[in-house]
């Protein structure tokens, strides 16, 4: 058994597409040029010393002794570079050959995906790009900046940068998340870490505590766009220290508001100002919009959606996460304009404040009145609707409904959802879905 291990792990090596058999293949011409010029400075050198036609093995045929000396050379190549591997990739993995190999092929396996584009925000965007790293490298998450409640919203409203949040979750969720750094990202202070108010300088000690229960990661990103002047380029410094899979863009640069019209239940017209205060007050939401409107998309995301194999919007908050970034005018041309298959993510369950009683259809037809169009060819549900969960209130697994006539976009259903967490998508199982979706697509 251990036999066969060893043998199907050396052939793995020979997988295409590992750039390994090209470095395999100039190192043996090597040696074998370096044999023969080797061979033509013995040659010059005859008669040659005795004890050579021993250490040549010329009392056996010259066939004989060639298998031999093949064998043997093979073996000690072999041998040298696994040694060579141990020495040189000790400090950064286990000294395991079939380790190495491993993440050899794992990371060639990733390099090769589909490259993917996910649009969202908050948990739901987490959860999907915590999946599909493990498929592929090709990521990009395409992050809402209209957030403006906790740690981000108080560091936005005091500091000027961009609610930082989302981007956090993103970031932690393409890392290994076996990482202490990435445990260390998501941290978040207690409220009276940072010191209690004191009676001798309350003021000092006011602003001290304005800073409690901030996460470690939105208070580096924050800092890290001071250092480096900017906060796309703090993103991406944040992701490298992190070594994630993929890339985190904000969907525009823009400091824009997401504005609600909510109907009450007097039937009256509410106008609602910041993300946080929409699902707060009760009602039904009628249409969010950003203010301003007529704002530019961070270029890097438009030409991410243009290149992309596959888009996906969701799963998240319907209008709280996904909208906010759809709303951008040139997101959603550059989402038209894309050749790339489009699949709507919806939710597992209704949410509180946002989505209460909607189906999946109604879900999709709330995209449809705000955008003008159907964006998403594909919309993908989960069909697992039977599972035990106890639901707080207005909350409750998300079921079908009856699809419009003439409607332009396909339901796909499967079973996404998280046996412990119900009310979730299962990060694997909605991955698989994805990329299954899109090989059938391509075929």
């Amino acid at each position: 058994m251990a036999l066969r291990k060893r043998v199907q792990s050396a052939v793995k090596w020979l997988t295409p597409g590992l750039s390994v058999k090209r470095w395999l293949l100039l190192l043996a011409g090597g040696i074998a040029v370096l044999s023969l010029g080797f061979s033509f400075i013995l040659r010059e050198l005859y008669p040659l010393p005795s004890f050579f036609y021993y250490l040549t093995l010329q009392f056996i045929p010259r066939a004989s002794r060639g298998l031999v000396f093949g064998i043997g050379g093979i073996g000690a190549v072999v041998l040298a570079l696994l040694g060579l591997n141990r020495a040189l990739l000790a400090p950064f993995v286990e000294p395991n050959p079939s380790t190495v190999l491993d993440a050899v092929y794992e990371y060639r396996h990733r390099e090769r995906g589909p490259k993917v584009v996910a649009i969202g925000g908050g948990h739901g965007l987490s959860v999907l790009l915590r999946g599909l790293k493990h498929h592929t490298a090709n990521i990009t998450a395409i992050v809402t900046v209209a957030d403006d409640g906790g740690s981000s919203g108080q560091l936005r409203r005091e500091l000027g940068v961009l609610p930082p949040g989302d981007f956090r979750n993103c970031i932690a969720a393409l890392a290994d998340d076996e990482a202490l750094i990435t445990q260390l990202f998501q941290y978040r202070f207690p409220i009276n870490a940072l010191g209690k108010p004191s009676t001798s300088a309350p003021e000092q000690s006011a602003q001290r505590t304005s800073h409690n229960g901030h996460s470690f990661g939105n208070l580096f990103i924050t800092a890290m766009s001071e250092v480096t002047g900017s906060f796309e380029r703090a993103v991406l410094e944040s992701s490298r220290v992190l070594a994630v899979r993929g890339r985190v863009l904000p969907s525009t640069l823009q400091d824009v508001t997401l504005m609600a019209d909510l109907v009450g239940e007097e039937a009256s017209l509410d106008r609602v100002t910041g993300e946080s205060q929409i699902t707060g007050l009760g009602g039904s939401i009628v249409r969010v919009y950003l203010v301003p409107d007529s704002i530019p998309a961070y270029p890097e995301a438009v030409r991410a959606l243009l290149e992309a194999d596959l888009i996906v919007a969701g799963p998240g908050s319907l209008y709280t996460s996904i909208l906010p970034n759809l709303l951008v005018p040139d997101i959603a041309q550059a989402i038209v304009a894309s050749r790339a298959s489009k699949v709507y993510v919806c939710n597992v369950a209704t949410q509180r404040g946002e989505t209460v009683g909607y189906s999946v259809c109604d879900h999709v037809e709330a995209l449809k009145a705000h955008l003008g169009i159907d964006l998403f060819q594909i919309v993908l549900a989960n069909s697992n609707i039977g599972v035990p969960f106890d639901a707080p209130a207005g909350v409750e697994l998300v079921e079908i409904g009856e699809s419009p006539a003439g409607a332009e976009y396909r339901i796909i259903v499967q079973d996404l959802v998280d046996p412990g967490h119900p009310w979730r998508h299962d990060s694997d199982k909605l991955a698989h879905a994805l990329l299954d979706l899109l090989k059938n697509l391509k075929s």
